[in-house]
C-alpha cells in the first residue's frame, strides 16, 4: 500500500486514468469489425482470404496513422491530440451506422476504425509523462492496459449484432466514446516532459537503430496481440464451431490476460530490467505458438492461448519500460513509431491465417510462422544486450536514475526540474 501511495504521489493519477480510459475505449472501436467478422462474413459470403484482408484493414490503417498523430501531439499537446482524435472517431462511427451496406463499404469503414487505433503513442506518453523513470514502466503499463477495450468489443458487439443488426453496433459505439472525451477534457493535464524541436529533429527517430529493435520486437508482442485479438472470434467459430453468440465469451477470457499482464510486465521490468523480461518473453511466445499450431481440442487450445496472451501482454509492458529511457523528451514520437510498426505487423496475422486456411486447409502454418519470428527476435535481443547495458540503460534493462542534489517525490518536483532543464529521465 505504501508503494502504491508513493507511485501515485510521484505523478498525476487523474491524467493516468484518463489516458487509460481513452486508450481502452479507442481500442474497443478499433477491433469492432473483428468482433463482428462472422456476421459480416455470412452476409457477404466471404472467402478465408477476403475475411483475413477485412480484419487486417483496421489494423494497418491504425498503424499508419500512429506516427503522424504522435508528431501532431508533439506540437499541440497530447491532451489536445486525444480530444481531436476522439471527435473524429465519433464522426466516423456515424458514417458506419448510416452508410455501410456492402463489403467495399466495410473495408472503407475499416480504414475509419483505424483512426481509433492511432491512439496508442499519445495515450501511453500522456499517461506516463508525469511519472519519473523508476515508475514509468508501471505507469505506462497501466495506460497500456487500455488494450482491454477489446474485451468490450468481443463481449457486447456480437449480442448487439444478433439483436439489432451488425451495422447498429457502430451507432452504439458513438455513445461509448462520449465518456472518455468528457473526462479527458475536464480532468487530464498535459505532462511537462514534452520537448519542442524542429520536425527534422523529431524525425531522426526513424533512422535510429535502437528504435528499429523496438519496432521489430513490438511486431511480435503487440502485433501478435492485436492480430490475434481480431482473429480469435473467427478462429473459434471456424475451427471449433463455436456459435456467434458464444465466440465473444471465449475470446474475452483470453484477451483480458494480456491487459492484466501488461501492467505486471511493466512493473517487473522496472525491478528486473526490460531486457531480461523481453528475452524470456520471446522464448515463451515461440514455445506456446508451436503448441497452438497443433490445433488441440478447444479447451486445451483456450488454455494455450491464455498463456500466449499473458506473454504478449507482459512483452508490451516491458518494451515500453525501455522506450522512455532511450528516447526521453520525445516519447510521443518514439512510442507512436514503435506502435505503428508493431500494429502493421499485427496485420500479418489475419492474412497469414486466411492464406494458411485457404491454401493448406489449416490455421497451423500461421502459428508456426509466429513461433519462428519470436526466435529470431530472441537472437536480436541477445545481440544488442551488451551495447545497451554499457551505454544508456542499466543491468538487464533497469533504469539509470541520476538524483544528485535533487530528490523527485511528487509530480510538481518532476515538472519543476523538467522546466529548469536539470532532469532528463536518464
Amino acid at each position: 500500500m505504501a508503494n502504491l501511495k508513493t507511485f501515485l504521489k510521484s505523478g498525476h493519477p487523474w491524467t493516468l486514468f484518463c489516458a487509460f480510459l481513452y486508450f481502452d475505449f479507442c481500442f474497443a472501436i478499433w477491433v469492432l469489425n473483428g468482433a463482428m467478422a462472422p456476421f459480416i462474413s455470412a452476409e457477404f459470403g466471404l472467402t478465408p482470404t477476403q475475411k483475413g484482408f477485412m480484419l487486417s484493414v483496421p489494423i494497418i490503417a491504425g498503424a499508419l496513422m500512429r506516427f503522424p498523430l504522435g508528431v501532431f501531439a508533439q506540437y499541440i499537446g497530447r491532451k489536445n491530440a486525444a480530444l481531436f482524435e476522439m471527435g473524429t472517431i465519433m464522426v466516423s462511427l456515424a458514417y458506419g451506422y448510416f452508410f455501410v451496406d456492402t463489403y467495399t463499404e466495410v473495408l472503407i469503414m475499416g480504414i475509419m476504425l483505424g483512426i481509433a487505433g492511432a491512439s496508442f503513442g499519445v495515450a501511453l506518453s500522456l499517461g506516463g509523462g508525469w511519472f519519473p523513470p523508476q515508475h514509468k514502466g508501471l505507469a505506462i503499463g497501466i495506460a497500456g492496459a487500455g488494450n482491454s477495450g477489446a474485451i468490450i468489443a468481443v463481449l457486447f458487439a456480437p449480442p448487439l449484432a444478433v439483436a439489432h443488426g451488425w451495422q447498429s453496433v457502430y451507432g452504439y459505439a458513438i455513445l461509448l466514446m462520449v465518456i472518455p472525451f468528457i473526462l479527458m477534457a475536464i480532468f487530464a493535464k498535459e505532462p511537462p516532459d514534452r520537448e519542442k524541436k524542429t520536425l527534422s529533429s523529431y524525425l531522426k527517430v526513424l533512422v535510429e537503430k535502437d528504435a528499429w529493435v523496438f519496432n521489430i520486437s513490438y511486431i511480435l508482442t503487440f502485433g501478435g496481440y492485436i492480430g490475434l485479438t481480431m482473429f480469435l472470434p473467427t478462429f473459434f467459430h471456424d475451427q471449433y464451431g463455436i456459435s456467434k453468440a458464444q465466440m465473444g465469451q471465449y475470446s474475452a477470457i483470453i484477451i483480458i490476460m494480456a491487459s492484466i499482464s501488461r501492467v505486471i510486465g511493466g512493473w517487473i521490468a522496472d525491478r528486473f530490467g526490460g531486457l531480461n523480461v523481453m528475452i524470456a518473453i520471446c522464448v515463451s511466445v515461440g514455445i506456446v505458438s508451436m503448441f497452438v499450431s497443433i490445433l488441440p481440442p478447444v479447451m486445451i487450445a483456450t488454455l494455450f492461448m491464455i498463456v500466449l496472451f499473458l506473454a504478449l501482454g507482459a512483452g508490451n509492458g516491458s518494451t515500453f519500460q525501455l522506450v522512455p529511457l532511450r528516447f526521453a523528451g520525445g516519447t510521443a514520437i518514439a512510442m507512436s513509431l514503435i506502435g505503428e510498426i508493431g500494429a502493421l505487423g499485427g496485420g500479418l496475422i489475419p492474412n497469414m491465417m486466411g492464406i494458411s486456411k485457404q491454401y493448406f486447409g489449416s490455421f497451423s502454418y500461421g502459428f508456426m510462422a509466429w513461433a519462428a519470428l519470436s526466435i529470431a527476435i530472441f537472437l536480436m535481443y541477445l545481440k544488442v544486450k551488451h551495447r545497451w547495458t554499457t551505454s544508456w540503460v542499466g543491468r538487464g534493462g533497469k533504469a539509470r536514475v541520476t538524483t544528485i542534489n535533487y530528490t523527485i517525490t511528487t509530480a510538481d518536483d518532476y515538472e519543476r526540474l523538467q522546466k529548469d532543464g536539470k532532469y532528463y529521465g536518464r
